[in-house]
């Protein structure tokens, strides 16, 4: 009988260079820790707590690579603070702190299991085999413990209207200091669209719980786009390839009847008890054909240096309009392959 085969770092992974630059990774980590204290992104984001999930996936990732030949003593400490904090209170509301603690738990072995199994393959599909998964195991668990939908969404509606609350419990703080009235007397204008503002994030919320499978799926997979760049900073051991840059952003084409799907379930008259699910496979599926889109657009323009950061600034402030543009590109790009024709010399 011949030796057992054990997972490891295959020629390309081990020859791959480890990644370097601190600066944009600490940039995104200090924004996703950030997110409890901006209340618009607090309306938005399914788990606001990013640590909770960034501390398990960290977790996994440092396993796995102590697995493959790393250090010890990293694996221990990330697990030790992934259990910390994940046993650790952290003012959800009732019901939602399982559901939390149950999906950053159920999303990190899923990734690390995954990385295992399949060594070889890129961090997306990784990431998005690891969420897919997740859900599976989400779903099993569920059934088995006879938890209603009806129940899981009230949990769902109450921690967002624990978060609204909250917010406008700060901002009738705000609104009624000293500070804040001098502000508005000198300039009323900023004060109408900031009072506006405030009105418009009641409606954030309900579109939210609708949307929530859609974007607790985006946030796992930015959470682990994240802990992939960090945990290639911090190691010197390889779990996997290089992530590549958003130019080279792609994934199967397939892909694209996952968009078609929730499209039809949306507009089909007799398929409107579906429509949840549609407008959640739109959702999801849309987003990632528009980071496809910014990938071509990325591709095409090229910036560079301070380009670049007007180009970022360009996608964050007038994001509508760039968001349906690069939804076109990237659909467009299924079948056109933009980057695969020469690149403009003028």
């Amino acid at each position: 009988m011949g030796t057992p085969s054990t997972p490891a770092v295959t020629p390309t992974m081990a020859s791959a260079p480890r990644e370097r630059g601190w600066r944009l990774v600490v940039l995104a980590l200090l924004a996703a820790l950030f997110v409890p204290l901006i209340a618009a992104l607090r309306a938005i984001v399914p788990i606001e707590q990013t640590i909770l999930l960034i501390a398990p996936a960290m977790a996994g990732c440092a396993l796995l690579g102590w697995s493959l030949g790393g250090r010890f003593w990293l694996a221990a400490v990330w697990t030790a603070l992934a259990a910390w904090v994940l046993l650790a209170p952290a003012g959800f509301s009732p019901g939602f702190g399982y559901l939390a603690r149950g999906w950053a738990l159920v999303l990190a072995a899923s990734f690390a299991l995954v990385g295992a199994v399949a060594p070889r393959r890129t961090f997306f599909s990784r990431a998005l085999s690891a969420t897919g998964v997740s859900f599976l195991v989400s779903l099993v668990l569920i059934v088995a413990l006879r938890v209603s939908p009806a129940r899981l969404s009230q949990s769902v509606e109450d921690e967002f209207g624990r978060r609204l609350d909250a917010s406008s419990a700060q901002w009738q703080r705000t609104a009624s200091s000293a500070e804040w009235r001098n502000f508005a007397g000198k300039y009323p204008g900023v004060a109408t669209v900031v009072e506006e503002g405030e009105r418009q994030l009641r409606v954030i919320p309900t579109v939210t719980v609708s949307l929530f499978p859609a974007l607790l799926a985006l946030e796992s997979l930015a959470v682990l786009g994240l802990t992939w760049s960090l945990y290639h900073r911090a190691s010197r051991s390889r779990i996997g390839l290089p992530m590549r840059p958003l130019s080279e952003f792609r994934f199967n084409d397939q892909f694209v009847w996952g968009l078609v799907a929730g499209v039809t379930l949306l507009v089909v008259p007799t398929l409107t008890e579906a429509r949840g699910l549609g407008l959640n496979l739109a959702a999801f599926f849309g987003v990632l054909y528009a980071l496809r889109g910014l990938g071509v657009l990325d591709w095409f323009l090229a910036p560079r240096g301070f380009v670049r950061v007007l180009f970022i600034i360009a996608i964050f402030l007038a994001w509508p309009v760039v968001g349906v543009f690069s939804l076109g590109l990237g659909l467009g790009d299924t079948w056109i392959d933009w980057r695969g024709r020469a690149r403009p010399t003028t």
